[in-house]
């Protein structure tokens, strides 16, 4: 005798991850039985630390390729969870939402901002941060990801210490040590690491969040001055919420207790 077919879930949501909300969004959304949550991430990371539900991995092959998986997929509802300096993904979700009418909801942390103490100093792209780091010194703690390395390829008289999960791919610059590994961090391993490495300038995106801020507070305790790359433009009239709980209830979802 055949079992009762399940019904269908109420929502197929597709989150397009690859940031702490996006997993713990995934994770409050996987307790759901009327969800059907899949996170899309982009494989950038060898072995990412995969959410509950169901994942694809790579990209979609652009806007057209992004909406057709949502239509074939009967995605109900789409959450661009990317990280903020994703742009191209965002706006594609942008385009997608147009083209398929699956509302889209981008969950975008907010960013940080200067404490007093602080000796910030603002970029608004990573060849504008290579153009002025030289002048605010010599050797610098590169936290802008591994992908844009080679920006800063040229600055040869340059010492550069650089964090990331996976190695980073050449060109890069001459005078460079990698450091492997995974956030989150703490003060104390911040304050160790630019004191050992005699770090005088530190270079980061302005990603927002917690998991990554123990450096900032590291730097304005050390009189460090830090060169911070803006965010990139966003998609205009796209809906925003600042927090999983947020989307969580524009999902109409319920917290998990």
């Amino acid at each position: 005798m055949s079992a009762e077919p399940h019904p269908l879930p109420a929502h197929h949501v597709l989150i397009l991850g690859g940031t702490t909300e996006a997993r713990q969004l995934a994770e409050a959304l996987a307790a759901d039985p009327s969800v059907r949550v899949t996170t899309s991430l982009a494989g950038r990371v060898t072995s990412p630390v995969l959410p509950p539900g169901e994942i694809r991995i790579g990209g979609f092959g652009g806007i057209a390729g992004l909406a057709g998986w949502i239509v074939g997929h009967d995605v109900t509802r789409v959450i661009d969870a990317t990280h903020p300096f994703a742009e191209r993904m965002s706006f594609h979700a942008s385009e997608a939402e147009a083209l398929t009418g699956a509302p889209l909801l981008a969950l975008r942390r907010p960013g940080w901002t200067p404490q007093p103490g602080d000796d910030w100093r603002f970029a608004d792209s990573l060849e504008e941060a290579a153009s002025v780091l030289p002048s605010l010194g010599g050797r610098v703690f590169l936290t802008t990801g591994r992908m844009g390395l080679h920006t800063f390829a040229h600055l040869t008289d340059t010492w550069f210490l650089v964090r990331s999960v996976d190695p980073p791919a050449a060109p890069a610059p001459p005078q460079l040590e990698v450091l492997l590994a995974r956030g989150p961090f703490t003060l104390d391993d911040e304050r160790e690491l630019l004191a050992r490495h005699r770090i005088d300038v530190l270079v980061t995106k302005d990603s927002g969040g917690s998991a990554t801020a123990p450096k900032l507070t590291a730097a304005r305790e050390a009189g460090i001055p830090v060169l911070v790359v803006r965010r990139p433009a966003v998609p205009e009239g796209v809906r925003e919420a600042d927090s999983v709980a947020s989307a969580l209830r524009w999902l109409g979802v319920a917290e998990p207790s």
